[in-house]
Order: structure tokens, then C-alpha cells, then sequence
């Protein structure tokens, strides 16, 4: 039986005359999504805007049913078990990476009742009608109404960052990857069944042109990509960017890195390795080698699995995809020693596509420019780093696990603004928790405060 993606606008599910096959990884015929055109996604984002904003109470009570829903119900047609499959069919995602990321996204769901108001300042609040109004105050207000998503297709953990504008009182239009576009349509499709109307929360699937203008004529956005997305709006202050993460880990002199192997594989491995916040950069005080040794003696050992076995860990492409990846990386490697995957990354499955094997180089230097080359697999470069290095081999980080006990260089580390977020001892990078920013807070990018004094008299009744 063929899965159709239709959009699902404000009328309800739509499906268009230009569809795209699905195809799974042994070239199967699985499904087909449909491709809006423009004029379907204006009109969609005009209805929404004309939409009424859902109360705070009604929005948190809606996301608590669509996590239950999105976690254990049968939602369009597909129970738990059989979206998960689906899921690791369509994109080599491994089939307990699939759940592990699923958990995740109805936890971020539970939790907005606790977690959206974490970037509020201090000094606000999020009613008109508060108390603290009466004397003055700052109210915590939208700054748009319609919230774009550009997801992308490489785990559906991707979908636990835009809920927040849900919980916020935003609209919210989602463009699925056409990769995976099963995780966002079970999402949408939960949190429309859960309460949230039809013009509030939509999926539009689209081809590229489409694509712009669901950016163009939305209030505020986020789209995934690699250096070349993040180039093409770096200027524009509307769109949110979730590009290469580049995390890093740093093990300074006096920390005994023997007994941090386990971290550092867990780090490197983590969702397959296509995750942002897993580490392609270890940095070494002293000698790098052994660590490099080490690292790849246990990535060795992790086997090479069809992306449904139960132990699988690695991520599954199409054979031709992985050769790709493969030319990449040893013309990217120059000068850096493989230590793992020297000969080739690509394993081949007897049943079709291909597991892409860890990889380990060595590079001489703190200033190599391997150290900012991010590939969506386990692919890691070790490298030394000296105190006179400092902070500059360590920017541009999204996750730095510095594992150190130099209380002047944690502060130096803090200081720097591109290391987004800072890790301590042993905690790997790619540890998450809702409540914590993973790139920031969400509000922080779609929030304002609004300066308000009112009088007792002035309103009979708060709505």
C-alpha cells in the first residue's frame, strides 16, 4: 500500500496534482507527497494570518494530548511501531534512533506547560491583566503571528525545537523534508487531532520555489542546512538558521582522558552521527595520537546493521549516496592520517544500501581546517592544542565540552559568543534537555516586551 503525504491546510488534507514518489532505501516505490504551488501556500498563509490566536490554556492543554497521541497513538492510519518503521525504511535512520528521537519530541511537547516561559525577562510577565500592570510593567508579547519550518530529514528529533512557537501563540506552517516527511505529517496531523484548528498549524510540502515563498510571506522562520543555507540568510534577521554544529570537545593536560573513551565515542556516534551537536573536533593537550588510537578502537567495534535491527546505531544511504560521502572525505582529508576509515567508509548490506563506518583522522595542527568539516556520519578529526592556542581553535562551536579544571579558561570559554553552549567534565555533547536553549531560546528570537501601565477601571473583566 502507497503512504500519500497530502498538505494539510485550513480546509483540511489537500492533495495536489504534482506529486514526488518516495523511495526507500532498497529503491522501492513507497509513497508519494504531494508539491503545493505558490498560489495554495499564499492562500493557506493569508487564512492563517486572518486566524484567531488560541488561548495560552487551551494551546498547553492541546500539546499535552498531541505528545500522548504523537508517542503511543494511531495517528492518519499509523500505530507507534509502524511509523517507526516507516520512518527508518524511507531514510536509514536506525529503527532505535527512531524512538529515542520520537520520545524526545513529545517530551519537548509535555513540557512547554513548564518550559516556554524560560526566556521571559525577569522583569515581565505574560498576561496584560497581571497584577504588576496595574503600576507598570513589561508584557511579554509576539513580535509576529505566522512561524515557518523548514525541517529537514535526518532523525525526527529536528521537530522537538518549533513547538515552542506553538506554546508561544504562534501559526505555524511546516515544509517536510522530502527525505522523511513521515515525522512531521504524524506531528501536524497529532496536534490538529489534539485541538490545535486547522489554520493554525499546517503542512505544506513543496518543491523549492514554494519553498521561498512560504519564507517570504511568513513573520518569522527556521530551515536547516548546511554553510550554504546559513550563507543564504545570513543578512536576514526573520530567519532562524540550523546549520552545522561543528561541536567540539577539549581535554586539557590534567584530565586523565583514559577514562573519558566512552564519552568521547558516545559523542561522536550519537544518532548515527548526523545529529549538530555530535563532536567532529577533539582537541588534545599533549599528544593526540593516543586518543586518536583509542577513539577509533571503540568506534571500530560498532557493527555494521540494516537500519530496522534492534542494535543498529550507524545510519543507512542509498550505496551511490555513501561513495559520495566517501570521495568527499578522503579529498577533504589532505594531509590528516586516517587512523579509521582510510581505505573506504562504506560498508554495502546484503539487502540493499550501505552503512557509513566511523572515521578517525589525526591533523597536526589547532589551526588545520579539517577541524571545521561537519559530514553526517560518525567522522571525527583529533588534533593537539596548546594553552597559547586558547579560545580561537574552539570558536564557532555549537556544543564545546570542555573537560578541564581551569577556572580562567572556562571563563574565557563562556565569554566567547560563537561557542553557543558549554559543557563541563564529563557530560557528552550531545546531551539535551527540554528547558535548556538548545541554540538559544526559541522566544528569544520570537519575543519582545511591551512596555504597559493600566487603571483598575479600565477593563470590567480580563478575557
Amino acid at each position: 500500500m502507497l503512504i500519500h503525504i497530502d498538505a494539510l491546510g485550513p480546509s483540511g488534507p489537500y492533495r495536489a496534482r504534482e506529486r514526488k514518489p518516495l523511495i526507500s532505501l532498497a529503491g522501492a516505490r513507497i509513497g508519494e507527497i504531494s508539491q503545493v504551488p505558490p498560489l495554495y501556500v499564499r492562500r493557506t498563509l493569508a487564512a492563517m494570518r486572518a486566524a484567531p490566536v488560541l488561548p495560552a490554556a487551551d494551546r498547553l492543554s492541546a500539546l499535552d494530548k498531541a505528545a500522548e497521541a504523537f508517542l503511543h497513538g494511531t495517528v492518519a492510519g499509523l500505530d507507534p511501531d509502524g511509523f517507526a518503521g516507516l520512518v527508518s525504511t524511507a531514510s536509514g535512520v536506525p529503527l532505535a534512533v527512531v524512538r529515542q528521537s520520537v520520545e524526545w519530541v513529545a517530551d519537548v511537547l509535555r513540557s512547554q506547560r513548564f518550559t516556554r516561559e524560560l526566556a521571559m525577562p525577569r522583569g515581565a510577565v505574560d498576561e496584560w491583566h497581571a497584577p504588576q500592570t496595574l503600576d507598570g510593567a513589561a508584557v511579554w508579547t509576539r513580535k509576529g503571528d505566522i512561524f515557518a519550518v523548514h525541517a529537514a530529514g535526518n532523525t525526527p528529533a529536528v521537530h522537538g525545537l518549533w513547538p515552542e512557537a506553538l506554546a508561544l501563540g504562534y501559526k505555524v506552517a511546516v515544509r517536510p523534508s522530502t527525505r522523511e516527511p513521515f515525522t512531521a505529517f504524524r506531528l501536524v496531523s497529532a496536534l490538529r487531532e489534539a485541538g490545535f484548528p486547522p489554520d493554525v498549524v499546517t503542512l505544506l510540502p513543496t518543491d523549492y520555489s514554494a519553498a521561498d515563498v512560504i519564507i517570504a510571506e511568513s513573520d518569522f522562520a527556521i530551515v536547516y542546512g548546511g554553510q550554504d543555507v546559513v550563507d543564504k540568510y545570513a543578512t536576514n534577521s526573520r530567519v532562524l538558521t540550523q546549520g552545522p554544529g561543528r561541536s567540539k570537545i577539549l581535554l586539557t593536560g590534567e584530565v586523565d582522558w583514559r577514562t573519558k573513551i566512552d564519552l568521547l565515542a558516545a559523542s561522536v556516534s550519537h544518532l548515527g552521527g548526523t545529529a549538530c551537536t555530535c563532536a567532529t573536533a577533539i582537541l588534545v593537550e599533549g599528544d593526540p595520537e593516543p586518543v586518536a588510537e583509542a577513539l577509533a578502537e571503540r568506534l571500530r567495534a560498532i557493527p555494521s546493521l540494516p537500519a530496522d535491527h534492534p542494535d543498529a546505531i550507524l545510519t543507512v544511504g542509498p550505496t551511490e549516496s555513501a561513495r559520495e560521502v566517501d570521495r568527499y572525505l578522503h579529498a577533504v582529508a589532505g594531509d590528516a592520517r586516517a587512523i579509521l576509515g582510510g581505505d573506504t567508509i562504506v560498508d554495502e548490506l546484503p539487502g540493499g544500501g550501505a552503512v557509513l563506518r566511523p572515521s578517525v583522522h589525526l591533523v597536526t595542527s589547532s589551526a588545520a581546517p579539517q577541524l571545521d568539516i561537519e559530514l553526517g556520519f560518525p567522522c571525527v578529526w583529533v588534533g593537539p592544542w596548546r594553552a597559547e592556542d586558547g579560545v580561537a581553535p574552539l570558536r564557532n562551536s555549537l556544543v564545546l565540552t570542555a573537560m578541564t579544571t581551569r577556572a580562567e579558561l572556562i571563563d574565557a570559554l563562556l565569554d566567547e559568543p560563537s561557542i553557543t553552549n558549554l559543557y563541563l567534565g564529563d557530560n557528552p555533547t550531545t546531551w539535551l534537555r527540554p528547558g535548556v536553549p538548545h541554540d538559544g531560546y526559541l522566544g528569544e528570537h520570537l519575543m519582545r516586551t511591551k512596555g504597559m501601565i493600566r487603571s483598575a477601571t479600565s477593563v470590567a473583566t480580563a478575557r
